[in-house]
């Protein structure tokens, strides 16, 4: 049965209202508990529930962010596209504030992302702009790019199809000290080591991304400079929701 404050909340989101409709919600962990709040966030639906917790992150606490459960939030996380939010700011934020809770734990909340429709998307949005440390990451078990080529570091053999919890890999003393960061590497590192299979399917999403954006970024040099693409014969590059994400050859 959905209680009065649900629908208040959705007809104050509706009005745009978002610290309003928070403040709906909360009310219901006021007077009736945590765990009733917990019961009646599956009456609201996806959308308006990623409507309030889109908007805090760590620097703004909200009640629903430390209470939502890994399968709501997964449930809503997918729909963060829907924004258009070209660099992903907000979401990374409202995952980090979410998944690095106190007491949560992150790979549970990563597992369930990665299991909803949309999950991989999602995951790779929030890693785009680490896309080259993501790679080297896999390759060589460090972010630090300084290590690439040491003799110390070997790269792994790239096969991610066979992808398993390998954690044997080294670690330099800069990842020693951000692993824990409650950001973009700890999630990496979550993926690569505990959630493999989701990692595999995140990578090669970030491979195609990334080969459409040097591909772009060529094209416009040469635009720039006057000059014209040479035909080599292949099938140019679709666009990004067109490519096929399955391509594993790395671009990086």
């Amino acid at each position: 049965m959905t209680l009065p404050a649900i629908i208040e909340a959705q007809n104050l989101i509706m009005a745009g209202d978002i610290a309003g409709a928070e403040h709906a919600l909360v009310s219901i962990a006021d007077t009736q508990g945590d765990r009733a709040l917990v019961r009646a966030l599956d009456d609201l639906p996806s959308k308006d529930l990623l409507a309030v917790i889109r908007e805090y992150d760590a620097s703004r606490e909200s009640v629903i962010n430390l209470l939502v459960t890994p399968e709501q939030f997964a449930q809503a996380v997918v729909l963060e596209r829907r924004y258009g939010d070209q660099t992903h700011e907000q979401l990374r934020g409202m995952i980090n504030s979410v998944i690095f809770r106190e007491g949560a734990d992150p790979a549970e909340f990563l597992y369930e992302i990665g299991e909803v429709d949309g999950g991989y998307d999602a995951l790779a949005d929030y890693l785009l702009d680490r896309a080259p440390m993501v790679e080297h990451f896999y390759k060589y078990a460090t972010f630090d790019l300084h290590e690439y080529g040491d003799s110390r570091t070997e790269a792994r053999e790239d096969d991610l199809m066979n992808l398993d919890r390998d954690t044997e890999g080294l670690a330099s003393p800069l990842d020693m000290a951000n692993l824990e960061d409650h950001d973009w590497m700890q999630v990496t590192h979550i993926l690569r080591n505990e959630l493999p299979e989701i990692f595999r399917e995140v990578l090669m999403k970030l491979r195609a991304r990334y080969r459409a954006y040097l591909a772009k970024m060529q094209q416009e040099e040469l635009e720039e400079s006057g000059g014209v693409a040479e035909d080599d014969g292949h099938e140019p590059l679709r666009k990004e929701e067109d490519k096929d994400d399955d391509d594993e050859e790395s671009a990086l």
